[in-house]
């Protein structure tokens, strides 16, 4: 509650339209979260509420939770995605779209890797200490993108252009998130919003990263709690 008068004070206005809570905490009741969100949309403080990086199972409990409670319920889902980490296509996006809700995607240019800048066997040790993440060292998100690059030219796309394409594709994706930083990024972006794939591409992409894999496993978005935590996992 007081994160959200927080916001409405400092954005200087009387209600956010679509008010996401990052993360579901295990140690807090699914139906004491959806309770205090309802709160907010009855008194008119939020219009709807969703969700970001939760699980499939999650998202089914609250839907259920929600409709056995009376209480509002989660509209959309914020969940990695791109080329180079597919993993929301096994249940996320099914779900999804079986409960009606909006998904939007972050992180559909794979962290930098699919903007056609970082390459194999050169020295990307500048961008990634630029950008502070290890993802360029990867050797099999490299393979994948060293193997795409062509598909983009042979399509007459820039490898954003490509990326962001995919991300929008999926029937289940509502929109896709820039994350430009730069005026110059924004346009460039903006000027391949109206790219459409074709079969023969999409087929060509599964071919290189298969529907519902990570190039990495490890690259979820987000470590859940009960596998990092060993104490969750003994008795």
């Amino acid at each position: 509650m007081t994160a959200v008068e927080n916001s409405l004070r400092r954005l200087q206005t009387d209600h956010i339209d679509l008010y996401q809570i990052q993360r579901p905490d295990p140690d807090t009741d699914i139906e004491e979260t959806l309770s205090a969100l309802t709160d907010l949309v009855r008194s008119g403080k939020i219009r709807a509420f969703g969700t970001s990086m939760m699980p499939a199972s999650n998202l089914v409990e609250a839907h259920w939770v929600a409709e056995r409670r009376g209480l509002e319920r989660f509209r959309t889902e914020q969940p990695p995605y791109s080329i180079l980490n597919r993993s929301i296509e096994r249940e996320v996006l099914p779900v999804a779209q079986k409960y009606g809700m909006g998904v939007l995607p972050w992180g559909p240019l794979g962290q930098g890797m699919l903007t056609g800048r970082v390459r194999r066997g050169q020295d990307n040790n500048i961008i990634r200490a630029k950008l502070l993440t290890l993802a360029f060292s990867d050797e099999r998100r490299l393979d994948a993108v060293e193997q795409l690059i062509p598909l983009a030219e042979e399509a007459g796309l820039s490898m954003p252009h490509l990326a962001m394409a995919f991300a929008i594709s999926h029937p289940g994706v509502t929109s896709a998130l820039l994350g430009a930083r730069t005026m110059e990024q924004l346009d460039d972006l903006l000027a391949g919003v109206d790219t459409v794939l074709s079969d023969d591409v999409l087929d060509r992409i599964d071919e290189i990263v298969p529907p519902g894999l990570n190039v990495n496993p490890n690259d979820t978005g987000w470590d859940r709690p009960w596998l990092t935590d060993s104490s969750q996992r003994r008795r």
